[in-house]
């Protein structure tokens, strides 16, 4: 089991398998997030009290979704590469920090776009949003950490530390609307009860969700191989890649 797990973490056979998959990614992510942008844009009705302002919470919605996600995604690689010293899981921790970035911050700004009609204002400091972004600046710290330390190794140990401790926020970006009164809805889907939202809007927002998690495979697989011929440009696989792709 471990030989298995050594092989198939190896930066080498990562690369490869990654170059492989990639386009399966891209194209399955195309396709569900057409089906999920037509849906929730174009077929899905208008909500009786929003009206067509309700319609960015496909893109919010999973965003924030996202934002989490990824978080617990880098913090966990960032853990197994401070335990175990996996080279992979540094990658992929290094990799999956500005997605996770772009993503809180996309959550963010389409939030205030929504606040701005529903509650008058682009920003309040509602829990969920100041947890929300409590979560950019940790992502934004992991970012600096990993470009300000040049010995790779040194870099990825500082921001898993820094991410591990972050994780106690993830919790409290959900639970944030329970544990205090706040402006933000609370859940509509991840509820033990059916989930209070119509089926023709549950659809395009559950596709656009997996399109969502799609593109951050996608992308994490192309900056995870990037990442990895810059940590391993010395071995010599990468300078056979190289004196290849100058054939």
């Amino acid at each position: 089991m471990w030989a298995f797990l050594q092989k198939h973490s190896s930066p080498k056979y990562f690369y490869a398998l990654a170059g492989r998959l990639i386009p399966w990614f891209g194209w399955t992510c195309l396709i569900i997030m057409l089906a999920g942008l037509y849906y929730g844009l174009v077929a899905s009705p208008p909500d009786y009290q929003q009206g067509h302002s309700y319609r960015i919470m496909f893109v919010h919605v999973p965003a924030a979704w996202m934002s989490m996600f990824i978080y617990m995604v880098m913090a966990v690689a960032g853990g197994i590469g401070l335990v175990w010293r996996i080279k992979l899981a540094d990658v992929i921790a290094a990799s999956s920090a500005p997605i996770g970035a772009s993503f809180t911050f996309l959550a963010l700004v389409t939030g205030a776009l929504w606040g701005k009609p529903m509650w008058g204002a682009w920003w309040v400091w509602d829990a969920r949003l100041t947890s929300e972004l409590i979560l950019l600046f940790l992502y934004l710290g992991v970012i600096a950490l990993n470009s300000a330390i040049d010995d790779k190794r040194t870099a990825s140990r500082a921001s898993a530390v820094l991410a591990l401790v972050g994780v106690v926020n993830i919790p409290i970006i959900h639970y944030s609307v329970e544990w205090w009164n706040t402006l933000h809805q609370g859940s509509t889907i991840t509820k033990f009860a059916a989930p209070s939202i119509h089926i023709s809007m549950l659809i395009p927002l559950l596709l656009m969700a997996v399109a969502f998690k799609l593109y951050y495979v996608l992308v994490v697989l192309k900056q995870a191989r990037c990442e990895i011929l810059a940590r391993e440009r010395n071995s010599s696989w990468v300078l056979q890649i190289l004196q290849n792709k100058n054939i």
